[in-house]
């Protein structure tokens, strides 16, 4: 509103001399009043906060409330194991996320330190932070803006102010009162903390300081938007809540069974702790955290860093893609993209381009962006300024304002003079008479003026600013007048190399690209036009016109809508919920303070590692290195095969984790002893499980996931036939390992009485009571155990080689397999053998020796769910 007010109206309402500034007194007097001129960072994560927040997710309070049973029930070697894993997990995931909340702390620094006020008609330097309303700020070239200002004087005064607007060009000031409140980035007249002066000078009156400027608006919109949870984390925490009540069933379960069966209740308790042991795969979060972090190495590759682990598959799930448009989609760069000339000899022209310049691009560009694109075209056309400003010596110049909108500078070459212009269009034609055409200077007509002008409204329909040149001769000052035309540029920030391709390709998979931006609605289209994300203007909206819609409304309209122009932080994050609402999986990509918010309300933010600010960055998921938008497509892709790698990893884990459970409720069922001690289940968890899920989660991509639409948002881990993999497989171990568990008693059984299979089935409990053929009950048990625990632990490796790829033969797959599988699969097998075949650490975990045919019969009945995956593979190709 302060746009709108004369400086007669602000020196009423903050009482103050724009001349003189406040007294001292005065300025104390606010600052007690208002407090200081600073960004509130809120409070800040302690390491030990981020730490113990790990520790919230279910299936981690389940495991340590198994371990604490553990220890109750003088378990130690279980409850350390499980409680190990634990804590693996947890430092893991603190030191992902020790820097989650360091946005807020990011923005307090953005304030400059010091700034020159007026106080009592002098010129002093204070700390920004004791700047109060009413101050009179004093503005030079490269200043940072200390609070939220209302111009009160400026020459030539531009400002940068791409990271809060979004706006891609510097822009001009000046102190006119606007005649109706306009959007952030179209308020001429005023000054915004954290914005850098880059040329001129100016003062201002403080309007707004501190929490009340337009970046603390952001700040506090960061303070208050909640970090999302991502759909990995959505899912396992349905997971942790279905074990949860499993563990809980089981243990109920088992009660009732010892009660019916009249065994004892304290050895029966203590079962059940097996048994919810058995359910809750320990291993699961450390092999979820270990699949992420391959991802994270292999986000790497392809220019991502990954700041919050949970994130990495996140964008693989995404629908829809958000993306600022200055420096994501565009360079941020302005370049010469077309001119008009009114000679054939172009001389001339690129003289003027050269010489009426003073930005630099010999060592880095320096100076204003729309000049360092006339030297960069000129010199890709054989002009350089440094060549130039050696034949030509300048001896006047008429700096740019906004009243002319042109620059002019004089310059010398043998002894004569020329005077070179470059500005507006309307306002150069306006002063010229002439026109050079085949190297002759003619009379510029009205007509020619008119078509001259209508041609430069072709460049202004492609979102090209355009800027024209003119010059006159033998002139001893900068007399602007009775020029010579010489013809226009158009510029403009140009899209990023690939940026086409890749969005084409985000299509192909499904994937919806929004732009949504601070430039105006034309420069916005034409950009988005030519990169292939909006093919008519009805596919635009402006920030005013959202502003008119309700939540509701906004829901149903940005299912048309492919561009957003002229908006505040405050629509970004209304376009992004609105999204969201609609079941859409959103990924916001941006690098300015103003994008911060959305960053952080988006299912994933994503930063740029190069232009993007520090708030931005801190404030994001993922950060771009080469700020690049086509690594957003390579990351998709990485996306959606981590989390394939983790979804068969899921499926991997539970199957054989519920075979382990099947295993002991059948053998309880039966009456008979159990097959499996707790150090055995959490051998297998932990060993032969944890190394298969990571050769899992290293599985190179599907070479066509790219070709697939986004997953639904509500989709399980379990869809399209999980659950019956899970359940199927889970069975057969099963099978596999009682079966094993009695074969050693049947045989002897069998072989005693030369009965039949029914009847020595029937013995069986008998046998592992009394004993038989005068072995003893507990040597044929732990023969028994042994065998059991042997074949649980091969049966999962081999399952682990099917579970690779559900789609093709295990042959097939194993030529293009990673070494690890290969290695986890041989190292298992080595550490089973040890087990059971070293004799200190066979006796630690009661296992009996083996011999060699009964090695070999283990490991081929062990090998039968590889044989089941190749008979499922062959009947659906079928």
């Amino acid at each position: 509103m302060y746009e709108t007010k004369s400086i007669e109206q602000l020196e009423k309402e903050f009482d103050v001399d724009v001349n003189v500034g406040l007294s001292l007194e005065e300025a104390e007097k606010r600052l007690k009043k208002n407090g200081l001129n600073k960004i509130e960072s809120g409070k800040k994560k302690t390491k030990i906060s981020v730490f113990v927040n790990q520790f919230k997710d279910v299936l981690i309070l389940i495991l340590c409330v198994s371990a604490i049973l553990s220890f109750f029930l003088k378990e130690y070697v279980d409850g350390t194991i499980i409680l190990v894993i634990v804590f693996f997990n947890a430092i893991v995931g603190t030191i992902q996320e020790i820097k989650a909340e360091e946005a807020l702390e990011k923005i307090k620094n953005l304030a400059s330190p010091m700034c020159l006020v007026k106080r009592e008609g002098k010129t002093c330097i204070i700390p920004s932070s004791n700047l109060v309303y009413g101050d009179i700020v004093v503005l030079e070239e490269g200043s940072k803006i200390p609070a939220d200002i209302r111009f009160i004087k400026t020459h030539s005064i531009k400002v940068e102010e791409a990271s809060l607007t979004g706006e891609s060009f510097l822009i001009e000031k000046n102190s006119v009162e606007l005649n109706e409140q306009k959007p952030l980035a179209e308020r001429i007249n005023m000054g915004f903390m954290s914005t850098t002066v880059m040329g001129g000078r100016g003062e201002g009156i403080v309007v707004k300081t501190g929490m009340e400027t337009e970046i603390g608006k952001i700040a506090s919109l960061i303070k208050k938007s909640k970090q999302e949870e991502t759909p990995l984390q959505k899912r396992l925490a349905d997971l942790g809540k279905l074990l949860g009540i499993l563990v809980v069933g089981i243990c109920l379960v088992i009660l009732f069974i010892s009660i019916i069966q009249k065994r004892n209740f304290f050895e029966m308790i203590i079962t059940s702790i097996s048994l919810a042991v058995a359910a809750v795969p320990e291993g699961l979060p450390a092999a979820v955290t270990i699949v992420l972090a391959i991802g994270v190495q292999r986000m790497a590759k392809v220019n991502t860093i990954v700041r919050r682990l949970p994130s990495v598959e996140t964008l693989g799930a995404v629908s829809i893609i958000c993306s600022d448009k200055t420096g994501t989609l565009t360079q941020n760069k302005l370049s010469v993209i077309k001119k008009w000339s009114s000679n054939i000899d172009e001389t001339l022209l690129f003289e003027a381009m050269t010489l009426c310049n003073n930005a630099s691009i010999e060592n880095e560009a320096l100076g204003d962006p729309t000049e360092i694109a006339l030297l960069e075209y000129a010199k890709r056309n054989k002009f350089t300024k440094k060549e130039l400003d050696v034949k030509y010596i300048r001896e006047d110049e008429a700096p740019f304002d906004s009243k002319r909108k042109r620059m002019s500078v004089l310059c010398k070459y043998n002894k004569q003079k020329k005077l070179y212009v470059k500005g507006a269009i309307e306002g150069i034609l306006s002063i010229c008479d002439f026109i050079l055409k085949d190297n002759k200077v003619v009379s510029l007509t009205q007509t020619e003026k008119e078509q001259i002008l209508n041609l430069s409204k072709e460049f202004s329909l492609e979102a090209l600013r355009v800027l024209s040149f003119a010059y006159r001769e033998n002139v001893n000052n900068c007399d602007e007048s009775h020029l010579v035309f010489l013809g226009f540029v158009g510029m403009k920030d140009t899209p990023r190399i690939g940026v086409k391709e890749s969005i084409a390709k985000l299509k192909k998979a499904g994937i919806t690209t929004i732009m949504i931006t601070g430039d105006n609605i034309d420069t916005a289209y034409a950009v988005a036009k030519e990169i292939g994300i909006a093919s008519k203007k009805e596919e635009c909206l402006k920030g005013l016109e959202l502003d008119l819609l309700d939540e509701k409304e906004l829901r149903e309209i940005v299912k048309n809508i492919r561009v957003f122009a002229r908006v505040t932080p405050e629509h970004k994050m209304r376009i992004v919920k609105a999204f969201k609402e609609n079941n859409h999986i959103v990924a916001m990509t941006g690098d300015g303070v103003n994008d911060a918010p959305s960053l952080k309300t988006a299912d994933i933010g994503i930063a740029m590692g190069i232009s993007g600010t520090d708030v931005a960055k801190e404030s994001s998921d993922m950060i771009l290195v080469d700020d690049n938008f086509s690594s957003i497509e390579k990351a998709v892709e990485e996306g959606r095969g981590i989390y394939a790698n983790i979804k068969k990893t899921v499926i991997f884990l539970l199957s054989s984790n519920i075979g382990e459970v099947f295993t002991m409720l059948v053998a309880i069922l039966l009456r008979f002893p159990l097959p499996l001690m707790a150090i055995h289940i959490l051998w297998v968890n932990l060993i032969t499980d944890t190394l298969p899920a990571l050769a899992l989660g290293a599985d190179p991509k599907d070479n066509n996931i790219m070709n697939e639409k986004p997953r639904p948002l509500k989709e399980s881990l379990f869809a399209n036939g999980g659950l019956k993999t899970v359940f199927f497989y889970g069975a057969f171990i099963t099978l596999l390992t009682i079966g094993a568990f009695v074969i050693y008693p049947l045989t002897l059984a069998m072989k005693q009485g030369n009965v039949g299979l029914i009847s020595s089935l029937c013995k069986i409990k008998e046998i592992f009571t009394n004993g038989i053929n005068g072995l003893s009950g507990q040597y044929i048990l732990s023969n028994s155990q042994t065998y059991a625990f042997t074949a649980l632990g091969f049966s999962q490796l081999f399952h682990m080689l099917g579970m690779s790829n559900t789609k093709q033969s295990v042959f097939k797959t194993l030529k293009n397999k990673n070494k690890l599988m290969l290695l986890a699969f041989g190292i298992g097998f080595i550490l089973q053998f040890i087990v059971v075949e070293f004799t200190p650490i066979s006796n630690f975990f009661m296992t009996a020796s083996l011999s060699l045919k009964e090695w070999a019969w283990l490991v081929l009945i062990s090998s039968l769910p590889l044989f089941a995956h190749e008979l499922f593979v062959i009947f659906k190709r079928n």
